[in-house]
């Protein structure tokens, strides 16, 4: 018998481990096969809400942020590189790539996900940015690859021209906020329990039968 099991993906389309936590977790259901009948929803999560038009550079926001070095920014994005190649994604950011606000991004796959191609558009977004080296804030890039995916041109211009799902998205950001979510990704099954970080498959599969076995 397949177990239901709703999962809120808590992200941010900038964040590389947010794909590393999105690539072990559906690896683990592709596992799980017929044991859980899952349904992914995106939930917004901005790491830079403050961040201007223009961006900054990679670096140099590190070091400001967190406070690492050159030497080791880049360290850890060389690991993120090999983390994503084993599972099939390409990071091609280097010390000159620039960290760009997303709130836009989050308002397209707010509408992406009533359109039924929130996961698509999600996977879009990922590689225009960390393979593409893209900026996930220009309004006629989001709107070509919302067209990529399926989803209406005109209509993704008409919503980044306008202030459209700004409230729902500030909302659902405020939400998860509120339920303790301060990293991502924070992944969140049957709004009851939360597994963070790029977690490898079998993380998620141990995590999902331990939650299956509370279920019955």
């Amino acid at each position: 018998m397949s177990t239901p099991l709703k999962i809120d993906f808590v992200s941010d389309v900038s964040c590389p481990w947010c794909i590393i936590g999105l690539r072990g977790l559906t690896e683990a259901l592709d596992q799980l096969g017929a044991e859980v009948q899952a349904e992914i929803h995106f939930q917004p999560f901005e790491l830079n809400p403050d961040m201007p038009s223009e961006g900054q550079n990679i670096t140099e926001h590190i070091s400001e942020k967190y406070g690492s070095s050159a030497q080791e920014s880049q360290a850890t994005r060389a690991r993120i590189r090999d983390m994503g190649a084993e599972l099939g994604f390409a990071f091609r950011t280097d010390g000159q790539s620039r960290i760009y606000n997303t709130f836009d991004a989050h308002r397209l796959l707010h509408w992406a996900g009533l359109e039924g191609l929130q996961y698509n558009l999600k996977e879009a977004l990922f590689k225009a940015y960390f393979s593409d080296g893209q900026d996930p804030s220009d309004h006629a890039t989001l709107a070509i690859i919302a067209e990529s995916v399926g989803l209406d041109l005109k209509r993704a211009a008409e919503i980044l021209a306008s202030d459209e799902y700004a409230a729902e998205v500030r909302e659902q950001e405020q939400l998860w906020v509120s339920r303790g979510v301060s990293s991502v990704p924070t992944i969140v099954f049957n709004d009851q329990y939360a597994v963070s970080g790029g977690q490898p498959a079998e993380a998620f599969v141990g995590a999902i039968r331990q939650i299956i076995r509370e279920a019955r």
